[in-house]
């Protein structure tokens, strides 16, 4: 089990040993940091939600699936579950973090997974097949022609070494592409070449 305490701006206060060695993070670099900042991006936003629902007072406890993002590139999945601590005044005084049932997803594949970056037109035909959005209609709207957008859809699951389109918008998801949680999907700005 890893556990953190968090102060009520969810920056790291202290941590268990196990904690900052699974998550590979030093106490002199860690203590102080925001712990948000370990989390993947597509998971980021809906855990700062549910967090700042414990900070709040609107619940007093939380549950879900993090991904976190090792210093040394590597992710780590696992179960989270937090729970708020009143002080004195009544006031949430600290959050306790409990993360357990991690695995990890090794450095040179979360590294391909970090460097995947999209053109304009690309992101968009991403986010309409992720939306099921017919090849016709995306023809439609993007003005080309259907083969020119059967084309970038084929070049798009060469890129993500995905067999078909169900595949593309998994690992699309999976690798933190596509935002989760927002519909129709789009992909994040991060991800898009300038």
């Amino acid at each position: 089990m890893y556990m953190a305490n968090l102060d009520s701006r969810l920056h790291l206060r202290e941590a268990n040993t196990d904690f900052l060695a699974r998550f590979d993070v030093r106490p002199q670099d860690g203590y102080g940091r925001s712990f948000l900042a370990l989390l993947h991006p597509t998971v980021r936003r809906r855990v700062a939600g549910d967090l700042k629902m414990l900070t709040s007072g609107e619940r007093d406890r939380i549950s879900g699936k993090v991904i976190i993002v090792r210093q040394d590139g590597a992710l780590m999945f696992g179960d989270m579950t937090a729970v708020s601590t009143t002080g004195p005044d009544g006031s949430v005084d600290t959050i306790l973090v409990l993360v357990s049932r991690t695995s990890r997803v090794g450095r040179e594949q979360s590294i391909v997974q970090g460097k995947v970056r999209l053109t304009a037109l690309d992101a968009r035909i991403l986010e309409g097949v992720a939306a099921g959005v017919s090849t016709a209609k995306l023809a439609t709207v993007l003005h080309m022609s259907r083969g020119g957008v059967e084309y970038r859809i084929t070049a798009l699951l060469r890129m993500l070494k995905a067999i078909n389109r169900t595949e593309l918008v998994s690992k699309a998801h999976s690798m933190g592409i596509l935002s989760s949680g927002t519909w129709p999907p789009t992909v994040l700005p991060e991800r898009i070449q300038d």
